[in-house]
């Protein structure tokens, strides 16, 4: 029997990765060994690529146990409901959420940028004192996983949904004089920085947190493209940390660069 060669749990959802060449009977004795191991697990699919296209979308198939797609997923104290399908979430990236908490002060005002299901969101409003996070994604299907999330987890009162572009939604937001005291951009893997959409949201003492991804020998040169992002623009800022938020491939990283608009 072929081994598969990793899989993901989300809730009682087992998302498995197969070798190349795999055949249907092979990945069909596989999914039944992985729910006979973990009985936790009621329903294994597998993974057709990687996340795609600027809504991060995956394909999966459906292998054994109960025929969903649907997950129920519980991470810092915080539960979430969305389709794999049609919604980006990754679990790796909890300890980062959690590490965000951290970062926001009592009576901030936060601003998370492609927020999928709205993870960052609710898990800072839940875990920190922030006065409101306002919560920005594209996806409109992953936007009503976001608002049903935010019933959840009885947070109707402190996080709010601002749907739609980016670039749209920072011009409507700018024109009302709308600036945040901290913006979370988790961006997926696009040639835009959409720097230019969180400094027209910034003021003086605004904290950024910027994702991006790189090959490790390239981090100082994302650092120096930030810079010449707000020189652009006519911001001064304040590099406060450079992180690897997580390895992605072979000598890539998902980086994390921090700084305050002076």
């Amino acid at each position: 029997m072929a081994k598969h060669r990793s899989y993901n749990m989300l809730g009682t959802i087992a998302v498995v990765n197969f070798p190349k060449g795999t055949s249907k009977k092979e990945k069909k004795e596989s999914a039944e060994k992985i729910m006979k191991e973990n009985k936790t697990i009621r329903t294994v699919l597998y993974k057709r690529g990687n996340f795609s296209g600027r809504l991060r979308t995956m394909k999966t198939r459906f292998l054994a146990g109960e025929k969903t797609k649907e997950v129920l997923y519980r991470e810092n104290g915080c539960v979430f409901r969305f389709n794999l399908d049609n919604s980006y979430f990754s679990p790796r990236l909890a300890n980062e959420r959690k590490e965000m908490v951290s970062k926001v002060k009592k009576s901030d005002e936060v601003l998370v940028m492609f927020a999928g299901v709205s993870p960052y969101s609710i898990v800072v409003a839940k875990g920190s004192k922030a006065v409101k996070v306002y919560s920005n994604e594209l996806n409109k299907k992953a936007n009503k996983y976001g608002e049903i999330n935010i019933e959840l987890n009885k947070l109707k009162d402190r996080v709010e949904l601002v749907p739609g572009n980016i670039k749209r939604v920072a011009k409507k937001l700018a024109n009302g004089c709308k600036k945040f005291d901290v913006i979370m951009m988790p961006r997926p893997q696009l040639k835009d920085s959409f720097l230019r959409e969180a400094f027209m949201l910034s003021k003086k003492g605004t904290r950024i947190y910027y994702y991006d991804f790189c090959k490790v020998e390239d981090l100082d040169s994302k650092v120096e493209m930030v810079k010449e992002e707000a020189r652009k623009v006519g911001k001064r800022i304040k590099i406060v940390e450079v992180k690897n938020a997580g390895d992605i491939a072979p000598y890539k990283i998902r980086c994390r660069i921090d700084f305050v608009v002076k």
